[in-house]
This record gives C-alpha cells, sequence and structure tokens, in this order.
C-alpha cells in the first residue's frame, strides 16, 4: 500500500494581495456600481434639464442692448447651483444607500481593505459628480450662446476659468457629501445636512443680520459655494477665503467619514 503525498496549494493571504491589484478590481466595481442603479440616471437626468434649460432661458431672454458682447459662461456659474443638489444627492445616494439595504457587509467581505474601499469609492463619485458638472456647465453655457446669438460670446479664457471654479466647487462639495454618506450612514440623514450646509443655514444666518451670525456663516461651505458661482455670500468673503473654507469642509467631511469606516462595525 502507496501512500500519496499531496502538497498544499499556497495561498496568498488577504493581506499578501498586491494593493494595485485590489485597487483595480475595487474600482471597477464601485464604478459598475454607480452606473448600473436607475438612481444615478435619475439624478443626472434632473441636473441636465435643470443646467441646459437655464441656458436656454437665459440666452432667450438676454436683452441685445444689455448684453451684446457678454460671455455666456455666467450661465455656467448660475445654472451649477440648481444642478449641484442634484449631483450631492447621488454622491450621497451612492455612499449610504449600501447601508440601508446592508449592500456594505458584503461589499467588505469581497473588499476587506476598508481605506482600498473609502478611496475607490470616493474616487469614483468625486470624479464623475466633477465631470459631470463640467460638461453639464459646458453645455449650459453653449445653449445660452446658440440661443442669444449672435448677442452672447463664448471666449476660451473665461471658460476655462469659469469651469475651473464649477470644478472646484463639485469635486469639493461631493467630497463632503461622501464624508457624510460614511460618517451618517443614512440616506436621508446627509441629505438633510448637505442641504443644511449649503442652503438652509447660510441663508438664515446672513438674513438674521446679527454680526456673530455673519461671521458663523462665512465658515460654512454654502457661503463659499455661493460667492464662487454667483458673487454673493458673507461680506468681506475673498475668493481666497472662499476656497479655503469650501476645500476644508471637503477634506474634513471625508476625514469624519473615513474615521467611522475604519473604526465601527459596518452594521451598526
Amino acid at each position: 500500500m502507496t501512500t500519496e503525498s499531496v502538497q498544499a496549494v499556497p495561498r496568498l493571504a488577504a493581506d499578501d494581495v498586491p494593493v494595485g491589484s485590489v485597487s483595480t478590481r475595487t474600482l471597477a466595481a464601485e464604478w459598475a456600481r454607480l452606473w448600473t442603479v436607475r438612481s444615478t440616471w435619475w439624478f443626472l437626468a434632473a441636473a441636465a434639464v435643470a443646467t441646459i434649460g437655464l441656458g436656454l432661458v437665459a440666452g432667450s431672454s438676454a436683452d441685445p442692448a444689455e448684453s451684446q458682447g457678454d460671455a455666456a459662461w455666467a450661465v455656467s456659474a448660475i445654472s451649477a447651483m440648481p444642478a449641484q443638489f442634484a449631483l450631492l444627492a447621488l454622491a450621497v445616494t451612492a455612499v449610504a444607500a449600501d447601508y440601508a439595504t446592508g449592500g456594505i457587509v458584503l461589499t467588505l467581505q469581497w473588499t476587506p481593505r476598508r481605506g482600498v474601499l473609502f478611496a475607490a469609492r470616493t474616487i469614483v463619485v468625486v470624479v464623475t459628480t466633477t465631470v459631470v458638472a463640467v460638461v453639464l456647465g459646458f453645455l449650459s453655457a453653449l445653449a445660452g450662446y446658440l440661443a442669444a446669438s449672435p448677442t452672447l460670446r463664448l471666449p476660451v479664457g473665461e471658460g476655462v476659468d469659469t469651469l475651473g471654479t464649477v470644478a472646484f466647487v463639485l469635486a469639493a462639495s461631493s467630497a463632503l457629501a461622501v464624508g457624510l454618506g460614511f460618517l451618517l450612514r443614512s440616506v436621508a440623514a446627509a441629505l438633510v445636512t448637505v442641504f443644511l450646509l449649503i442652503l438652509v443655514l447660510p441663508l438664515f444666518l446672513l438674513a438674521a443680520g446679527q454680526p456673530w451670525m455673519v461671521d458663523v456663516a462665512s465658515f460654512l461651505p454654502g457661503s463659499g459655494t455661493a460667492f464662487l458661482l454667483l458673487g454673493g455670500g458673507p461680506p468681506g468673503m475673498s475668493t481666497e477665503a472662499a476656497f479655503a473654507v469650501l476645500g476644508a469642509w471637503g477634506v474634513g467631511g471625508l476625514a469624519a467619514g473615513w474615521v467611522r469606516l475604519a473604526r465601527d462595525d459596518a452594521a451598526r
């Protein structure tokens, strides 16, 4: 009687798999996940209708006597405000919906490295919303230009500046929305918080008129957004301050979301 020796095939432990391979697969999975749910398309449709529709309205209502030679890029900044909320809703839903369905547990079993999952989901969502905002901003300006032709112009240099500002605003705001999704783990709670920070609280504090309330409003992300896109906001706010405030909220939101994901049980 002979005994055959069976050699076990060595298997790689989870920590031995190259980070690059895991990151690539996770990015592909997050990309597929984002584009295979209907809510993504509904949010994008709402953003497209808002931006392009405003562009057409602005262009068709432009007075040739008063607007002759003006740049159509202003429409991009104005239309980015309503479109922003549809895109931020997309960002929140893309992150927090997994917790409502319990899918986050399976996701973390497939990708146990939470840092990889956090980075992949953040990159996919933020890049998507930012690129979509820039494309829609361009289409909005183009729609206004064509509707008002030959009243308005499309100077390239001004377009680069305007679309660059739109890109920064959406990237920072989307980063904040993603962070809140990971932090609060609830679509409703994260959406309410985003709307409070971006729209409700800045308007309320500025309308109240109390000096300390105006000071508080100047540190909210909505004030930075309004200043960069519309030129409004708290008295005395500068472009540098608006960029700094909005960027700080984006980074801070991601940091808070990462701490919650890294330290707490995903099922809680």
